[in-house]
């Protein structure tokens, strides 16, 4: 009986993980997931600045901070994300099949956790393919415990242009505070210290 070289098994299992890097999701995602921990993909936190231009001088103070943005639980309940008067909102656009959204989701998960029992902040898990019952079925699966939802209605593009994952933070004014375009990791502690801050404000 021939005997396999070390080379040969190393080759063949490099060969299987190439492989499945291609053609598994959940792969990718765990191979992100490693480089993430290491502390690569800080998400961007850096605070826009309202101009005159976004707040007219003229505008009074009662007047809605933007139009509204709808987005929808599974029993059909519409939240207007852009209109949460007095909360910060945390919206994140995903898909089931998309690996970097999947490599960011524990992360997203432990930041939820943290915030879940404050008042000030409301979190929004977006599917972008808009299917609640697959995306709901994944986060169950991962024993993930974050709100889904879907687009009901027209989003910004100031808000998701052509890539996901896409995460917004809105002020309590309804106003962008931080947008990250790309796989992040949101557990790190100046996530919570930066939406923290904008709870205080």
């Amino acid at each position: 009986m021939k005997k396999i070289k070390v080379s040969t098994l190393v080759s063949i299992l490099l060969g299987v993980f190439v492989i499945a890097l291609v053609f598994s999701p959940d792969t990718k995602a765990w191979v992100s997931r490693g480089l993430m921990k290491i502390g690569l993909f800080k998400p961007d936190l850096e605070r826009a600045e309202t101009t005159a231009e976004s707040v007219p001088a003229d505008a009074p103070e009662a007047a809605p901070a933007k139009p509204s943005v709808f987005f929808a639980d599974g029993a059909g309940n519409r939240i207007d994300a852009a209109n949460q008067a007095g909360k910060v909102v945390f919206i994140n656009f995903w898909a089931t099949w998309c690996p970097p959204c999947i490599a960011e989701m524990p992360s997203i998960d432990k930041l939820y956790d943290q915030f879940k029992d404050n008042d000030g902040i409301v979190f929004v898990i977006a599917d972008v393919d808009n299917q609640y019952e697959k995306s709901k079925a994944f986060m169950s699966n991962r024993s993930l415990n974050l709100p889904v939802h879907v687009p009901a209605g027209e989003i910004p593009s100031q808000w998701l242009g052509g890539a996901i994952p896409t995460t917004l933070i809105l002020d309590k004014k309804g106003q962008i505070a931080a947008r990250h375009e790309g796989m992040a990791d949101y557990s790190r502690p100046e996530v919570a210290e930066f939406i923290q801050a904008l709870i205080a404000e």
